[in-house]
C-alpha cells in the first residue's frame, strides 16, 4: 500500500483550496463615494472615485467623518468607470439601493427604500 501519490505535477501554494467565506483583497483597492441626488427622486451621484492610495484616502476620510462604509468590490469597479458628478447608471440601481438602505439603517434613519410604492403621506391626511 502506498501512502503518497505522485502524478508528476508540481503543486504550488496557489493550487491549495481556499475557503469560500474568505475574500481575497484586490491588489489595488477601489473606493467610490456617493451622495444623494440634488432633488428628491434624482439618482445618487458619484462624488469621489479612486484606486490605490486615493482609495485609501477616500476610506480614511469616510471613517474620520463617521460615514458608513460598505464593501462591494464588483460595484465599486463598475462605478469607477463613471465620470465624477454623474448619476449612477441604471444597471447599478438595485445594488446602490441595497447599500443606501444599509447606510440609512446604520445611521438610525428611516429607510426610504422600504416604503410602499405609490404611497404618499398626503393621502393619509385626506
Amino acid at each position: 500500500m502506498v501512502d503518497e501519490y505522485d502524478d508528476g505535477r508540481k503543486n504550488t501554494r496557489e493550487d491549495e483550496l481556499t475557503p469560500l467565506n474568505i475574500k481575497k483583497k484586490p491588489k489595488r483597492q477601489t473606493a467610490i463615494a456617493l451622495s444623494e441626488g440634488a432633488e428628491k427622486g434624482d439618482a445618487p451621484v458619484i462624488t469621489a472615485s479612486g484606486r490605490g492610495i486615493i482609495a485609501e484616502q477616500i476610506l480614511q476620510l469616510a471613517f474620520e467623518n463617521g460615514v458608513k462604509v460598505r464593501e462591494d468590490s464588483a460595484l465599486a469597479e463598475m462605478l469607477a468607470h463613471i465620470d465624477l458628478d454623474s448619476p449612477i447608471p441604471s444597471e447599478a440601481f438595485m445594488a446602490v439601493a441595497e447599500i443606501l438602505s444599509y447606510v440609512y439603517k446604520a445611521n438610525g434613519l428611516a429607510d426610504p427604500f422600504n416604503s410602499p410604492i405609490g404611497h404618499d403621506s398626503k393621502d393619509e391626511d385626506e
